[in-house]
């Protein structure tokens, strides 16, 4: 059964750009057509998100509609065709752009061989096997910080296999990163970008969850983190070259905010589904099972803001992929890597589909608008 790219219900909150606005427009949908929301009283998205019903803003918030959704689809095809109409943005602005790593098992056990393998592909196979006989334990049953999780960080220690990524998987305290800064991420229809320097690299399809200066999640929305496995594999203090390049985060292609119809007990039995498929022929096909999740959603957002770290703006906190691809291309047991111009879906029955294409980071197009951008135009416009 395929999947939407717009919800075909639930309450949606996002930006496009528009020809004749210097400034990207706040959006809603409604009986399928796209409607401008932006207004004085919440000119960003930020300022819709702090507010204590968002859902409930949006929903009755006057506008004027725009285009059918069929219409914003046809104008957001990669490449896109058609450049006077809405072109579809990531979902948030002002907020802060956090990431978990190492939340699920398979990406645990991926995290360890990166390292094991200093960056080379070519080990990953051997490695897999290796590791997988000296753990000799299924992870997943275990509760990160636990005293059973401790025992086995003591065993592995005496093996000399401890990693400082089985220390964050299992051990008291979650991977949490900044991914990229406010303004950085890019939309769906987007090219999303590499670093020139990776030759071992994925996808990673996640849900990211919307979080409001209060701590409180307010909505979701798909993301992907998209990772460089030879650069973090080097040394896990290249983390910020790893994850943050030009065009290195996607999100989109809508929030849905939470209300009486969908919550965080959506969030965390979603099905995510990830496709690649490549100029070569080459397809992968994989799901992301939230349910199999070591931290609870919940539990991350805590360890991410508090009393230990505000965020005034709010933040989009990734939640991380079980969906570790490991399928060869280029060669056997060198598993995958993307390869420019790959195209990348993700999809969720309730978040609709987030599709970009890759390209190297130096040739996505560069990162111009930032805040201070955004307030000058909020302000000429008289919306702040």
């Amino acid at each position: 059964m395929s999947v939407a790219i717009i919800p075909k219900s639930g309450v949606l909150l996002g930006r496009v750009k528009l020809p004749n606005y210097d400034f990207p427009r706040i959006v809603t949908v409604r009986d399928n057509k796209l409607i401008d929301i932006t207004h004085k009283t919440a000119p960003t998205v930020r300022d819709i998100c702090e507010m204590d019903n968002p859902a409930d803003y949006v929903s009755n918030a006057q506008g004027v509609e725009i285009c059918s959704v069929d219409e914003l689809l046809q104008a957001n095809t990669i490449p896109k065709s058609v450049t006077d109409k809405a072109e579809l943005l990531s979902p948030i602005d002002l907020q802060a752009v956090k990431a978990s790593g190492v939340t699920f098992v398979v990406s645990l056990l991926e995290r360890v061989i990166e390292e094991q393998a200093m960056g080379d592909n070519g080990r990953a196979d051997e490695l897999r096997t290796e590791i997988l006989g000296l753990i000799g334990t299924d992870l997943s049953k275990l509760v990160p910080g636990s005293k059973n999780a401790m025992e086995l960080k003591e065993a592995l220690i005496k093996k000399g296999v401890w990693s400082q990524y089985l220390e964050v998987g299992i051990g008291p305290d979650p991977e949490v990163f900044t991914k990229g800064q406010p303004m950085s991420t890019v939309g769906h229809g987007a090219d999303v970008g590499l670093h020139p320097s990776s030759s071992w690299n994925n996808p990673e399809p996640e849900i990211a969850l919307v979080i409001a200066s209060t701590g409180k999640i307010v909505g979701a929305t798909l993301g992907n983190d998209v990772n460089l496995r030879d650069v973090e594999g080097r040394s896990a203090l290249l983390l910020g070259k790893a994850k943050d390049n030009n065009a290195s985060a996607s999100l989109g292609p809508l929030i849905r905010l939470f209300d009486s119809e969908f919550n965080i007990d959506n969030v965390k039995n979603a099905e995510i589904k990830l496709t690649v498929e490549g100029e070569d022929g080459f397809l992968l096909e994989g799901a992301s099972s939230m349910n199999q999740i070591s931290r609870t959603p919940e539990s991350l957002v805590e360890s991410t803001i508090g009393r230990h770290h505000q965020y005034p703006d709010g933040l989009v906190l990734y939640l991380g992929t079980m969906f570790a691809p490991v399928q060869d291309r280029g060669g056997e047991g060198k598993g995958f890597t993307h390869k420019i111009n790959d195209i990348v879906s993700i999809s969720t029955a309730d978040l609709g589909m987030l599709k970009n294409r890759v390209k190297l980071s130096t040739e996505c197009d560069p990162w111009t608008y930032s805040a201070s951008q955004l307030m000058r135009d909020l302000s000429k416009a008289n919306l702040l």
